[in-house]
């Protein structure tokens, strides 16, 4: 379709920003826009800088024959501090107390405009590494799973505690829970995930890591390979952690049921980036 400039801008970034971490031949562009390869090039510059700017993220060019452009999506350090503190805030909310000391979470989880920026962070973080498939337990963090997912442009697997019929063949295996220290068993469908495929853990909420921990073993049962681990909530008084390398937005400190308090503070997502 032959566009105005104004037009083509538009639809390019609009296309850029639904297709991330996808390599488009400028051929493509060239075809949708019946325009010469040189003013989709200038198009393709002009939005490079506007997005750099404004921390949305990177447009990278692959040359030779089989290359083109691809978007890689980002966020700023000062978008991120304010939407990390934000869900601090909402954390500390003392009507999110429960019996038991568990916190209520899923107001936040069910959110999807907050949901699609807790993704947008994640996916910022672990834009540098090869990844093939988000992985995820069946707990409340299979929405922020698929955010993560959809800003990387990737599949997600869901690990269960038992395996389903419409799942074919799976493969099981027994893990110790971080907290209860029980056994446990988790299972994933065979055609879940391929021999040598980067996969990107996302939990909800960790305390000593003995979900995660297991869903590492499983991966290593598919002769695949850890890409890395993203926690949207971290437990801080843990006496033994079973998970060392992860990226967290925040740091669970204290719940005080007594007080109605709760203390969070921001996780580790600045002082490792997934780099």
């Amino acid at each position: 379709m032959k566009l105005k400039r104004s037009g083509r801008m538009v639809d390019l970034t609009t296309y850029l920003l639904q297709h991330p971490h996808q390599l488009i031949p400028l051929s493509y562009f060239v075809e949708r826009y019946e325009s010469a390869k040189s003013s989709i090039s200038e198009d393709l510059a002009i939005i490079k800088e506007h997005f750099e700017q404004y921390g949305y993220g990177r447009i990278i060019t692959v040359p030779g024959a089989a290359g083109g452009v691809k978007f890689l999506p980002g966020i700023s350090e000062k978008e991120a501090e304010h939407i990390i503190s934000a869900l601090v805030e909402q954390l500390e909310d003392p009507s999110r107390i429960l019996p038991g000391g568990y916190l209520y979470v899923t107001d936040i989880i069910g959110n999807p405009h907050l949901v699609n920026q807790l993704g947008r962070l994640f996916a910022s973080s672990f834009s540098s590494r090869k990844i093939d498939v988000v992985m995820t337990i069946a707990t409340k963090g299979i929405p922020l799973a698929y955010a993560v997912a959809a800003h990387l442009n990737v599949p997600v697997v869901i690990v269960r505690s038992d395996s389903r019929v419409t799942e074919g063949s799976t493969v099981s295996i027994n893990y110790v829970s971080g907290s209860t220290k029980r056994i446990q068993t988790m299972a994933l469908a065979r055609r879940s995930i391929k021999q040598g495929a980067n996969v990107l853990i996302i939990d909800d909420f960790m305390k000593a890591g003995g979900t995660i921990k297991g869903m590492i073993s499983i991966i290593s049962e598919f002769q695949a390979n850890l890409a890395g681990i993203g926690v949207l909530v971290e437990a801080q008084e843990v006496s033994e952690r079973l998970v060392d390398d992860y990226v967290s937005l925040a740091r669970l400190s204290e719940v005080n049921e007594r007080e109605n308090r709760i203390e969070v503070t921001p996780g580790n997502y600045f002082q490792d980036k997934g780099e």
